[in-house]
């Protein structure tokens, strides 16, 4: 082979390697800026709807809930993507995973949009046994997988704020209970301290009674030695 051919397959080599570099850093380019878009797609999701954090369905089994968790977590993982919110989208994915993962906040979340779905059904004027797959509910606008997920989001937050303000009357009732406690208390210790100055002051007392008592003698057995 002569020296010329030699250096056009160099040449032919090391843009063939060029390319294939480029390739993986378009590719790894474009995983990052995928990243991204999922922490915010986590971060700007319903907060209190753990299906919406998750991104999955309501019909979802434990198993799918755990494999789609394990896939987003690894994928915006903070030690994964530079995007300065990931740990907290991080968080938000661990925290939306094990509510699902608790059978008794998951039947509740579950009751809600069930209730949700009544509701919107009923004021779509259509029967409340009504399946997904009807005719009925395609070619609405919005459609009835939007209007359902609004609905349901009315009334969590309702729920939501119908426990914070539980939470804030028992915190209130606590408070008047603990300072009904503590007036008691303030009230006991007054009074103690009312009987021992009182016991304190008994002997003062008595002693003044017998001086008064025996000055009253005193004036009684002078008046009679005047008169006699």
């Amino acid at each position: 082979m002569s020296a010329g051919s030699s250096n056009q397959v160099g040449t032919s080599s090391q843009a063939s390697i060029s390319d294939a570099e480029l390739e993986k850093l378009l590719n790894r380019e474009a995983s990052a800026f995928q990243r991204e878009l999922e922490v915010n797609r986590i971060l700007k999701a319903f907060k209190l709807n753990p299906y919406d954090i998750l991104d999955i369905g309501e019909d979802a089994t434990p198993e799918a809930i755990k494999k789609k968790y394990r896939q987003l977590s690894l994928f915006i993982h903070p030690d994964k993507t530079s995007h300065e919110r990931a740990p907290e989208a991080f968080d938000l994915l661990k925290k939306a995973e094990s509510e699902l993962s608790d059978k008794d906040k998951r039947e509740e979340l579950d009751a809600v949009i069930r209730q949700a779905r009544i509701s919107l059904l009923k004021e779509l004027s259509l029967p409340t046994s009504i399946l997904d797959s009807d005719d009925r509910l395609h070619g609405l606008q919005p459609s009835f997988k939007i209007q359902l997920r609004q609905k349901s989001k009315d009334l969590l937050i309702d729920e939501e704020v119908a426990r914070r303000k539980a939470i804030k009357m028992n915190l209130a009732n606590e408070g008047l209970e603990a300072k009904r406690k503590e007036d008691e208390v303030v009230q006991r210790k007054r009074k103690a301290e009312d009987d021992k100055s009182w016991e304190e002051g008994r002997e003062h007392r008595v002693d003044s009674w017998r001086s008064f008592a025996s000055a009253g003698k005193k004036k009684k057995k002078a008046k009679v030695n005047i008169l006699g």
